[in-house]
């Protein structure tokens, strides 16, 4: 499968429903995923693989783009996914991402992230993004601020997440509400 995105160490790529399940599977049910972002409730790999159908692939044919799988150059590791996340409540993509563990605190997610926020820019268009973090994610708001996203208050998601985030934006993007 193709790069979409490349970076020094990664590439990032669309994630196949049938290729990525497991690894999907795995992503999902990572304790810090279900901490920081939320449970989805994926506990088998058809359920994976339904997921990453509805959720992923309809994200790239209704908005053009949606979370990408983050693979190694160096040796092939599946590390996780990173993208844009297109939201009701926000007036832009929101940049988004979410590592394996294993490969926490080595970089992998700010090189992600930035690589995602070139693409949106240069080849999407988009030059204003958003991201949000649970407020007690220091590190995921630090990685935002890196990106040189500015805080821009909190925002209340709805259910089935429900739960109030903060919010960052690049600046220059609209204002919320």
């Amino acid at each position: 499968m193709s790069a979409l995105i490349q970076t020094d160490r990664l590439h990032l790529r669309l994630i196949d429903p049938d290729h990525d399940a497991a690894d999907m599977l795995a992503l999902l049910n990572e304790p810090g995923f279900i901490r920081n972002i939320a449970d989805r409730g994926v506990r088998t790999l058809a359920q994976a693989r339904d997921y990453t159908a509805e959720r992923v692939l309809g994200s790239y044919t209704l908005n053009g783009f949606g979370m990408y799988a983050i693979i190694r150059r160096s040796d092939g590791a599946w590390l996780g996914n990173a993208g844009l996340v297109k939201r009701p409540e926000l007036p832009g993509p929101d940049i988004g991402y979410a590592l394996m563990s294993q490969y926490e605190g080595q970089g992998y997610a700010f090189e992600a992230a930035r690589g995602v926020q070139h693409y949106a820019r240069d080849r999407l268009g988009y030059p204003e993004l958003y991201g949000i973090v649970a407020p007690h994610n220091a590190r995921s708001a630090a990685l935002l601020q890196k990106l040189g996203m500015e805080p821009r208050g909190r925002l209340r998601l709805p259910p089935p997440v429900d739960e109030e985030v903060l919010v960052f934006a690049t600046p220059g993007a609209l204002a919320l509400g």
